[in-house]
């Protein structure tokens, strides 16, 4: 289906249909780049073989030189000032993830340029993930299907016990108590779209939900703590959820871990840099933590290789994001983003809301 304003000319009779708006394409994936084509005239970086600047130097020197761009946050290409230095007719760049430390805010909102992301595409398919992971640390399920796949079930008899989500205080014969009341304490660092879900999420097993954000959310039930270091203090848990900036660099740290404890569990679905990694592997080696659950990691692709050989420790490769039809919908959603700066219309998810209304169809 093509654009709707060409069609539209073509529908009236207007002669040749208007030639398809002019999108950069940054990121690896074939079958996005031909969703685009469909709407757009896609200059894709990574099909041309050429190096950025060459890019840019072409792309800016076409006769429909590119007001949008579409990039990925685990490219290595930022969105600078000397990128929109090298494409100065670009007035729209949208992130295909929820994540825009690879865009510099300032400088867009400086130039007058809109920044959209992936909005609540992933919020769901990363809060399951979170919860699934947690659980998979807990139970050790990961290790333990290991232990099956080693052949080590019959040599090694029963399996270690692992910890459960949800459990309540009570009294045995031998009068030894079990856990705290009521579940697991669980500290999420940043209670947005994603941290909310996973809240919702670890409710339902019984957890009690602390939280620290950059204020305090009036609608929500959950305990606020306004330091990093309070919420580790408080909780078993401490999932990670929260954007990257300057601000949220190596939020955990040395002394958060050492909040955390020794029983204490981090998970981390929100970036790798969020978490100071050389401390969280030492206190991993040291036994200063009990586990941790990561999906991102401080220079991804590189994994720290002592985590490798942790049973309590789960990996998976940046993949909390990662369903068929979030896929799909990411797609369409970024879609919609363009389609609606290239008509005028405010965009469906704005990361600088101030300029989230241009008039996108101006040439």
């Amino acid at each position: 289906m093509p654009f709707p304003a060409a069609a539209a000319a073509a529908a009236q009779g207007y002669g040749k249909p208007m030639a398809l708006p002019a999108v950069i394409f940054i990121r690896r994936d074939a079958s996005f780049a031909a969703a685009l084509r469909r709407r757009f005239h896609v200059l894709d970086f990574y099909a041309t073989g050429q190096s950025l600047g060459a890019f840019l130097a072409s792309a800016a020197a076409a006769p429909d030189s590119p007001r949008a761009a579409v990039v990925w946050a685990g490219d290595p290409v930022r969105v600078d000032a000397a990128f929109l230095d090298a494409v100065p007719s670009l007035r729209c760049v949208v992130s295909t993830a929820a994540g825009v430390e690879h865009i510099d805010l300032h400088e867009c909102a400086r130039r007058g340029v809109v920044v959209a992301n992936s909005g609540r595409v992933y919020s769901t398919d990363v809060a399951d993930y979170a919860v699934g992971m947690l659980i998979d640390v807990l139970r050790r399920v990961s290790a333990a299907e290991r232990f099956v796949r080693r052949g080590l079930w019959p040599v090694q008899g029963d399996y270690p016990l692992g910890s459960k989500v949800h459990f309540f205080t009570s009294v045995l014969l031998d009068e030894t108590p079990a856990m705290h009341l009521g579940g697991k304490r669980v500290g999420i660092i940043g209670l947005g779209n994603i941290g909310s879900l996973i809240a919702k999420r670890l409710q339902a097993f019984g957890c009690v939900i602390y939280y620290n954000s950059t204020r305090p959310k009036d609608s929500v039930p959950y305990k606020y703590f306004p330091n990093v270091i309070g919420l580790a203090s408080e909780s078993d848990v401490l999932v990670v959820a929260c954007a990257l900036n300057k601000e949220t660099r190596h939020i955990v740290n040395k002394d958060v871990l050492e909040a955390l404890g020794k029983d204490g569990v981090i998970i981390n679905v929100g970036r790798g840099a969020n978490v100071d990694e050389a401390e969280m592997v030492r206190a991993l080696q040291e036994g200063r933590i009990a586990g941790a659950g990561l999906d991102v990691f401080e220079n991804e692709p590189a994994v720290p290789a002592e985590l490798l050989s942790m049973d309590n420790v789960v990996l998976s490769p940046h993949v909390a994001v990662q369903t068929s039809e979030s896929r799909s919908d990411l797609r369409d959603h970024t879609i919609a983003n363009l389609e609606a700066f290239f008509s005028g219309k405010p965009l469906l998810s704005p990361v600088l809301p101030q300029y989230s209304k241009v008039n996108g169809s101006d040439r």
